[in-house]
């Protein structure tokens, strides 16, 4: 089932710009956050942050937990 995702336009402590679904709790406001795409899996929409600059770029931990590294 496809998701949309949106990345932090900020980074978090460990540095990296954070990719969430739209139903996370922790997803930033809408003035920090860049709208990615819809996606069937989280490591699509990482690649598709890390293609748009987002070179840090990371699943959030609670929401996109397969593709959390840091």
């Amino acid at each position: 089932m496809q998701e949309f995702y949106f990345v932090h336009t900020k980074t978090d402590a460990q540095g990296d710009y954070e990719v969430h679904t739209e139903n996370c709790n922790k997803l930033p406001t809408e003035e920090n956050r860049e709208y990615l795409g819809t996606f069937d899996n989280c490591a699509d929409a990482v690649r598709e942050a890390k293609h748009l600059g987002y070179a840090a770029a990371n699943g959030c931990y609670f929401c996109c937990t397969s593709c959390h590294t840091s």
